[in-house]
């Protein structure tokens, strides 16, 4: 059973105040009803409330009223407003003053409902973002740069996942930071004083890759000229992390399933079993479960490897933290190179805030050196910035949760884009038929289509207003 909310509805018209309270009781909300501003606000003083469903012409004042005393409140309840005055510019005050969201009387059961848990789903959201704040109050973790809310997640599970043994599987686009995970899981764990061994099996040629991870002994293979112990006698009592998972063949990844069960190896070549105890982390650029079901990844190594997930956000993702990056970049290679850098201009960071970076951190890594090797001034300007690719980023499929989840964002648009300049719309219809489909996809709702889009909810009831 879902926790129950305390909703209070504020509204004269005590027969559509009765069915807002039927409807909402039906779905397990606690009610409280005031038909006065003056009732409203004592119910606020006296009670813990999850949302207020708000009249805004009352008897004793306007609701908007309302709204600017709960703006002041640090812990303000999530705010539905309901009117008989369907003009825009009315929901545009009402947003801008702190609403969730709107409801034009008369308005269906099922849309209430809808509207007022999301309402409750937006202030669960913003109270998460303020404990995450509080508990990671600096701008990094570990290695990471980065306050977003995604980012936050990822701090969290890497916090709480780095005390056990238990196997990691990081998931993330190339240039996500997946090893500086891994990394940081290995530095905040009881293993910090023993060795991390990083592995790329895509880069290690696929006959060198079981001696890599195992050893061998001499005269085991063309080129074993002495005894060698590979990656898993080094990572004894520490961490190993292979990444590209997917790229190993599958008869070392039986021996290595065998290895992670177990405990137990044999180097190559060798006939004596020897022991080791390991931590896991296995990383991919893509998606695990298409690489199971493609032959190319074991079902039952992945499984035994996807004990705790992490999905590294990209960086298209992570909003502010793109400048937070981007300034360290510049503090450092400007150091490095001697230059005299010390800041990016507002039209910079406009461009790097809005370009989807398809490589990541690493993309804009490799922009801010080039930048800082050719150029040099007080800050960097809009003219030293190299050509970006404008290109759309990459589809991301990957895995970031249990098996059978998604990650959740949209796939990109499908089709092909015009031939023909015939077949050409102007932008901003482009962008009228976009924004309708966005909204019409979240059920009517603006803030959540306001959401997926990157723009806020006033941003959409302009426009909406504009359109007519």
């Amino acid at each position: 059973m879902a926790e129950q909310r305390t909703i209070l509805i504020v509204e004269d018209s005590r027969s559509l105040a009765q069915t807002c309270k039927l409807q909402l009781e039906a779905v397990g909300h606690r009610m409280l009803m005031a038909e006065t501003g003056g009732e409203a606000l004592a119910h606020l003083r006296d009670n813990t409330v999850d949302c207020v469903l708000l009249d805004l012409k009352l008897p004793d004042m306007d609701g908007m009223e309302i709204l600017r005393e709960m703006r002041q409140w640090p812990h303000a309840p999530a705010t539905v407003v309901t009117t008989a005055n369907a003009a825009l510019t009315v929901a545009v005050e009402a947003v801008r003053l702190g609403a969730f969201d709107y409801l034009v009387k008369p308005f269906a059961g099922a849309r209430l409902v809808t509207t007022v848990n999301n309402a409750l789903s937006n202030v669960d959201l913003k109270r998460e973002v303020e404990t995450f704040r509080r508990t990671v109050e600096h701008a990094g973790f570990a290695d990471f740069i980065g306050r977003s809310l995604p980012m936050q997640r990822v701090y969290r599970t890497i916090e709480a996942a780095a005390r056990s043994s238990a196997s990691v599987f990081i998931t993330g686009e190339s240039g996500t930071g997946k090893e500086l995970a891994a990394h940081a899981l290995h530095t905040l764990s009881p293993r910090a004083t023993r060795q991390f061994v990083a592995l790329n099996c895509g880069a290690i040629p696929r006959d060198l890759l079981e001696s890599t991870i195992f050893g061998h002994i001499k005269g085991a293979f063309t080129g074993a000229a002495n005894d060698q112990d590979g990656a898993a006698a080094r990572a004894d009592g520490g961490t190993l992390f292979l990444d590209e998972l997917g790229e190993m063949e599958m008869g070392l990844q039986t021996k290595l399933l065998r290895f992670i069960q177990t405990g137990a190896y044999e180097r190559v070549g060798e006939g004596r079993l020897r022991q080791a105890d390991i931590r896991f982390i296995a990383a991919t650029n893509r998606d695990p479960l298409e690489a199971v079901r493609e032959g190319r990844l074991r079902e039952d190594l992945f499984y035994r490897l996807f004990v705790i997930p992490v999905a590294m956000p990209p960086l298209r993702d992570r909003g502010e933290d793109i400048l937070l990056i981007a300034r360290r970049f510049l503090e450092e290679f400007a150091r490095a190179e001697g230059r005299a850098f010390k800041s990016l201009t507002p039209e910079v960071e406009a461009r790097l805030l809005a370009h989807p970076w398809p490589g990541n951190v690493r993309q804009l890594q490799n922009v801010i050196r080039n930048i800082v090797v050719l150029n040099d001034g007080p800050a960097i300007t809009e003219a030293m910035l190299p050509a970006l690719p404008v290109s759309a980023p990459p589809p991301s499929s990957l895995v970031t949760g249990r098996p059978g989840q998604t990650n959740g964002h949209a796939s990109p648009p499908q089709g092909d884009l015009p031939e023909a300049a015939e077949a050409i719309i102007p932008l901003a219809e482009m962008e009228r038929l976009y924004i309708e489909r966005a909204i019409d996809l979240h059920d009517g709702s603006i803030p959540l289509a306001a959401r997926r889009l990157g723009i806020s909810p006033s941003t959409i009831y302009r426009k909406k207003e504009g359109w007519g």
